[in-house]
């Protein structure tokens, strides 16, 4: 069945209908679908459109179908419907009769699939930063593996100086740092509800749309309804993203090809990620690298696509936007896949540390080291870089390495060389002088390493040469993998259909008393407030964020199951809060709590109780099984240092 049949005489052609439906590629936004619905249901109701008993209905019904489709979302490929919003109607009009043709009203497939988009990039966004944060456990593992690996660094493939394989770990680690930060900004942007914008102008009824973006988590509601039903930024950016992280990966992959190769011997990939020859038995193939480094091209060509589909679309929708879904899709799966595919690489990797080593000592990388030394006796560096290169002449010519000619050679390009120069040509000598901040001095990562929990990051250490000054090191991008886990974890908005889950985790805990009850209307009225921890799909924690005036709000409900706890689930809803209180420009967020040592770990200091007003103090009367005069008031000032 069609949604648009009654201005046409004639059936489509069947090679039409195939060209034009989109269903078995956007049926994997059918919980975004429902989603999207049951907040609408919720929103024609309050305008009048639907009553209580039909909301409940189809409400229900959209429940059911959810379950249904998590349960089997293939099921969904065996209709004819054109895309996913009919199969969707189709399935609702058979639960609920002529009630489930009453939902569409003043709602457009435009900002219906601009909606379940946006939703669907939300979560897959969530999947993808965890993917993110993992892959840089993972290079920070190795890299703590390998911190006193010593390797040839590389510049136009020619060997240049030595450095650590932990530093080379630790390069990647940064660039997907860059990637989280590009992923967290592009999520940022599309987290605004397009819902109730209608076909491009706007809906008839009078739905308060930004209560409409809160039921669904999203942080607000779009200003232009012609934007808003056209805007494909999201994908672009979202694609734009996976390609940028996707060069990384690819230049990881590269690199551990060449270590790989029996020219080099560096390394030696895990069973697991190799690869053999049909006709030639010794070969061990680098095949998840090479895949890794071709699959980048898969996804630069999404992003091309897509840029060239929306050049130059007039405002406002076109069909030509039906095909950023399936680029996207393909692009995001593939993206997600090498990562976990680098991680596997990364953690079974084998290093040959001989063979660095001696590949490290080869190629003149200590040139530069004898051209410090002559400007450590008054040479200006460019006669000092001449007079080594002159040396090295010397050295190739005498097929040996420049620590290998006697002082009496040396003597003849410079006389101000003497016994002493032996010391700075040496591997140790090289990579240890590399103590400025980005260095890749073996001494510095290992400090780094021992100071465990040591504040270091303004730390100095001074005195004769040799010691090193320690600013930033690996425990500050330990602490900062840290800070990305805790953001990683899957907290987001709650929506709807998170209603009983909320219930039951804050009636669980009231039961214990240790937080006032909640009631289910309560929720349901007030569900914008809310944020939930999901664990693989499953909703483990809630907190909420009161609003009391301007400036001003309270968190409240901060609870987690008993089989999430311990695991950041809690941090992550408070932090999540706190950042949505930045948004809102609100300046104090306060909290009445029997745990002051845990807020105060976020943040959060101590205040008069009696300092708050009389409303906020009966708003959160204390539980009956506390003793009241152990409830301790805190607040955290938004924006400012801790």
């Amino acid at each position: 069945m069609a949604l648009w049949g009654g201005r046409f005489k004639e059936k489509a052609s069947v090679q039409f209908k195939k060209f034009n439906d989109s269903l078995p590629v956007d049926y994997r936004m059918a919980v975004q679908d429902i989603v999207g619905s049951m907040a609408w249901a919720q929103a024609i109701h309050e305008v009048g459109v639907i009553s209580d008993d039909e909301l409940v209905r189809l409400i229900e019904a959209l429940e059911e179908l959810k379950v249904s489709v998590e349960e089997n979302p293939k099921q969904i490929l065996l209709s004819d419907a054109e895309d996913i919003h009919s199969w969707v109607e189709i399935q609702l009009i058979e639960k609920t009769g002529d009630l489930g043709k009453k939902l569409h009203t003043g709602r457009s497939r435009n900002d219906q699939v601009a909606t379940d988009l946006k939703l669907w990039c939300k979560e897959t966004g969530g999947d993808l930063l965890l993917a993110l944060v993992n892959l840089q456990q993972a290079m920070m593992n190795l890299a703590e593996r390998e911190k006193d690996t010593v390797l040839p660094g590389y510049t136009h493939l020619q060997r240049a100086q030595p450095v650590t394989f932990g530093h080379w770990c630790l390069a990647y680690v940064e660039m997907f740092n860059r990637d989280i930060g590009r992923l967290k900004d592009a999520l940022y942007r599309l987290d605004v509800s397009p819902l109730g914008s209608g076909a491009l102008a706007g809906t008839a009824y009078p739905i308060d749309r930004n209560a409409l973006a809160g039921r669904l988590g999203f942080r607000t509601a779009t200003m232009n309804s012609l934007d808003a039903v056209s805007d494909r930024d999201h994908v672009i950016e979202l694609l734009a993203t996976a390609s940028i992280s996707m060069v990384h990966l690819s230049r990881f992959a590269e690199d551990l090809v060449f270590y790989n190769s029996g020219e080099a011997g560096f390394v030696e990939m895990s069973d697991l990620v190799s690869s053999g020859s049909s006709l030639m038995p010794q070969k061990k193939n680098p095949d998840a690298c090479e895949l890794i480094r071709g699959k980048a091209g898969r996804v630069f060509g999404s992003l091309t696509g897509m840029l060239a589909t929306m050049k130059a679309l007039a405002l406002a929708y076109n069909k030509d936007m039906q095909e950023d879904k399936e680029g996207l899709f393909d692009a995001l799966d593939t993206w997600e896949e090498c990562m976990e595919m680098a991680v596997l690489v990364a953690d079974g990797l084998k290093v040959n540390r001989s063979r660095t080593l001696a590949a490290a000592q080869q190629g003149y990388a200590n040139a530069t080291e004898l051209a410090d030394y002559l400007v450590g006796k008054d040479i200006p560096f460019r006669e000092a870089h001449h007079i080594v290169g002159e040396v090295v002449l010397a050295a190739i010519a005498k097929s040996v390495p420049l620590e290998d000619l006697t002082l009496t050679q040396l003597q003849e390009f410079s006389d101000k060389i003497e016994q002493d120069v032996y010391q700075h040509l040496s591997i140790e000598s090289t990579l240890d002088k590399r103590v400025a901040l980005g260095g890749t001095s073996r001494s510095q990562v290992q400090k780094a390493l021992a100071t465990g929990n040591e504040e270091i990051l303004n730390e100095q250490v001074v005195g004769a040469p040799g010691k090193q000054q320690i600013k930033v090191a690996l425990k500050q991008v330990k602490q900062r993998l840290n800070a990305q886990r805790a953001a990683a974890m899957s907290v987001r908005r709650a929506r709807m259909s998170d209603v009983d889950s909320i219930h039951q985790l804050t009636n669980y805990w009231a039961d214990k008393g240790e937080i006032l009850p909640r009631e289910r209307y309560e929720i349901i009225h007030s569900i914008q407030n809310f944020v939930v921890a999901e664990i693989d799909g499953e909703v483990v924690g809630t907190a909420s964020l009161y609003i009391y005036e301007t400036g001003l709000a309270e968190i409240r409900s901060v609870v987690v199951k008993d089989e999430a706890q311990k695991q950041g689930q809690g941090e992550a809803l408070v932090q999540y809060l706190l950042e949505f209180a930045h948004q809102m420009e609100l300046t104090q967020v306060i909290v009445l709590t029997y745990i002051p040592q845990y807020f105060a770990q976020l943040g959060f200091t101590p205040i008069d109780k009696n300092s708050l007003a009389e409303n906020i103090i009966e708003d959160s009367e204390p539980s009956a099984n506390k003793n009241a005069d152990d409830e301790v008031a805190m607040e955290y000032i938004v924006g400012q240092a801790k």
